[in-house]
């Protein structure tokens, strides 16, 4: 069974106003001074000092996934209070905000480079992580789950605000995210010696700095034997966070056997799928999606059907079908982030109470 890593991007904010607060180095500094239930190296800086991330450990079993999730948070939440900030897990803030760029020479780099595009990047993803066995099996996933990532985007759609104002969009973060020049869907690569010249090409361009800045829809990591898939918001409760999980490894594992068995990849355009992609942005559960197979619009119910047809083997062999077609019915019965926090705000109209409940909800402290 193939394991699974997820790293999410967390918004540090003031508990009283929910503003954000440029306080990460101050967050990791208590927590290397505290200690705690999590390993060294768990929680790292992001691009901004409002954010904080960590990454779980590789695990086959999501009940033990979703355990590791809700302990980095409350380990997350508790550090930032002793520091005198809250967590919140917003992939944007609701809150105006000027972004405070974390010390490195890399990130100085980064904001000479790209300028404004750099400063705008305020925004908290979900990355999955799914062990492979060698770059030409992964390769032959990247290849082979195109079509269907933006569904990923929709169900994780967490995102609606955007410098105190409703952006209309379920996921801004994910068109945000897409300013950057490397960032989106990408062409069917062929094999890992296909992927690694793309890769050296796009390097020799000038326009980015190292690897790590190839921020394809999905890639090979280039630190671990996984595949990252990087489509997601980062989710409001930790149930969906492992439902997008749960759903990506289907599609890992279903697209490996494809792979294997000498099934070509579909050759759909990059441009049908930055539409689809816009698509899911936009209308997140609460409109149509681009059915994977034509790319034509259908109901969002109907869309996340055919995805489930599509992996239901693969999330049956891994144990995980019961579990999966529950969570789908009740993210389309009850609303993910961008619903709950549009529903939070026409009942209070007040973001910064937007926020202070997305806190609760973060570390489970509200339903």
């Amino acid at each position: 069974m193939r394991t699974v890593g997820v790293e999410e991007e967390l918004l540090l904010v003031s508990p009283t106003t929910g503003e954000p607060l440029a306080m990460s180095s101050t967050v990791l500094a208590v927590a290397a001074h505290d200690g705690g239930e999590e390993p060294p190296g768990v929680f790292e800086k992001e691009l901004h000092q409002e954010q904080l991330e960590f990454a779980t450990k590789p695990v086959s079993d999501m009940r033990e996934l979703r355990e590791d999730i809700v302990r980095c948070r409350g380990e997350a939440a508790r550090h930032a209070e002793r520091a005198g900030a809250r967590i919140a897990a917003l992939a944007t803030s609701p809150l105006p905000v000027k972004p405070s760029l974390n010390l490195g020479r890399r990130y100085r780099w980064m904001a000479e480079q790209f300028a404004l595009t750099t400063q705008e990047q305020l925004t908290c993803g979900c990355h999955v992580h799914v062990s492979v066995e060698s770059d030409e099996e992964g390769v032959g996933v990247l290849d082979r789950i195109r079509p269907w990532l933006h569904l990923l985007t929709a169900v994780s759609g967490n995102s609606p605000f955007w410098n105190g104002q409703d952006t209309g969009y379920s996921s801004y973060r994910s068109r945000v995210w897409n300013r950057w020049p490397s960032a989106g869907p990408y062409e069917p690569f062929g094999d890992a010696s296909g992927y690694k010249d793309r890769v050296r090409d796009m390097l020799a361009t000038g326009v980015l700095r190292d690897p790590g800045m190839v921020y394809f829809d999905a890639r090979l990591s280039h630190s671990y034997p996984t595949v990252e898939i990087r489509v997601a918001d980062v989710c409001l409760r930790p149930d969906t966070t492992v439902l997008v999980a749960t759903l990506v490894r289907g599609l890992v594992e279903t697209a490996a056997r494809a792979w294997r068995s000498g099934e070509p990849p579909a050759r759909i355009p990059t441009g049908l799928l930055r539409l689809a992609a816009w698509r899911a942005a936009r209308s997140g559960l609460d409109g149509p999606l681009l059915d994977p197979r034509t790319m034509r619009e259908t109901p969002a119910e109907a869309a996340l059907g055919i995805l489930l047809d599509h992996v239901e083997d693969a999330l049956r062999d891994d144990g995980d079908l019961d579990s999966a077609r529950p969570a789908i019915a009740a993210l389309l019965d009850h609303g993910g982030g961008a619903q709950v926090q549009r529903s939070l705000h026409r009942e209070s109209r007040d973001l910064a109470e937007v926020v202070g409940e997305c806190v609760r909800i973060t570390t489970g402290d509200s339903d």
